[in-house]
């Protein structure tokens, strides 16, 4: 016979109320209910745990159970907690891989708001480019990532699309191009030397396509890009999330042919149940975009 959480309950009670009766009033049980389930208990045990004479004395035995059921019970309590709190979202970890841009310009919030209200979940952030956000999300090192629709190629994924954002050049704010700030055709582009980025792929699947292949330079880093942009070297084109704002050399003009723009969103494994956590920080992020007015 296995011991049971309740018999070890009745126990203690027994014990901390000082008689059967005023236990069996705690346990809103019968007073004979409580004394079979105790009575159960030593059998199993196969020693009393009370005296004989004296139903409110512990037996040696009895001394020995008392503490180290306590300390079971305490631990119960304790494991049982948890798990509510962690299936709740109270307690765990959630780790998110998301490109620069969305770190830098959307998770803030949504990580404020996520902090404030589940101050003991532990959060882990990392930055990557948009390959290697997924690639950390199919090797099962994050619990989702925040990136690019046009990089999601795998079944394995499913996609949460969140914003739309547009691409544009960058150049220098005395750049001849800067003198249309509504936005400029690709084929304007094509006289002024290019500097190709990790984002160009985005203008693959267009004519503007030409501009990424003649190239003559090549920056994957987004801080040494801006760098060699405000010496004037080049132009490029970049995501407008991926633009500062407080940047005041350059300028981001949006590209009006073709007008071109990235879906970005949460991705998770499909074949996978993601944490009470990590759903909670997907839906925080949705909620913020609603509420900005930034989700489609």
């Amino acid at each position: 016979m296995n011991i049971k959480h309740q018999q070890l309950n009745h126990f203690v009670m027994v014990v901390e109320e000082g008689g059967f009766r005023a236990a069996s009033n705690r346990a809103n049980r019968s007073q004979a209910a409580l004394s079979t389930s105790i009575k159960e208990l030593e059998k199993i045990l196969g020693q009393p745990l009370f005296e004989a004479g004296n139903k409110l004395t512990l037996t040696p035995f009895g001394n020995i159970c008392l503490p180290k059921i306590r300390l079971f019970l305490n631990a119960y309590g304790s494991l049982v907690n948890d798990l509510r709190a962690a299936a709740a979202g109270q307690q765990g970890r959630v780790r998110i891989a998301s490109v620069p841009s969305v770190a830098a310009k959307l998770i803030p919030s949504v990580l404020a708001e996520f902090c404030e209200k589940y101050p003991k979940v532990e959060v882990s952030l990392i930055d990557d480019n948009a390959a290697g956000v997924e690639a950390r999300l199919l090797a099962g090192e994050v619990d989702l990532a925040l990136g690019n629709s046009s990089n999601i190629a795998d079944d394995a994924l499913d996609f949460t699309p969140l914003i739309t954002d547009p691409i544009g050049v960058v150049c220098l704010r005395d750049n001849p191009i800067a003198a249309h700030p509504q936005g400029v055709k690709w084929q304007e582009l094509l006289k002024q030397p290019f500097i190709r980025n990790g984002t160009c792929t985005l203008l693959d699947p267009t004519p503007a396509r030409a501009l990424s292949q003649q190239a003559l330079y090549s920056i994957e880093n987004i801080t040494s890009l801006f760098s060699v942009l405000e010496l004037g070297i080049g132009i490029t084109t970049l995501p407008k999330l991926a633009f500062p704002i407080n940047q005041t050399r350059l300028i981001w003009i949006p590209l009006t042919d073709p007008p071109l723009k990235r879906q970005i969103g949460i991705f998770k494994l499909a074949d996978r149940t993601i944490s009470p956590q990590a759903q909670i920080f997907l839906d925080l992020c949705i909620k913020y975009l609603n509420a900005t007015g930034k989700s489609d």
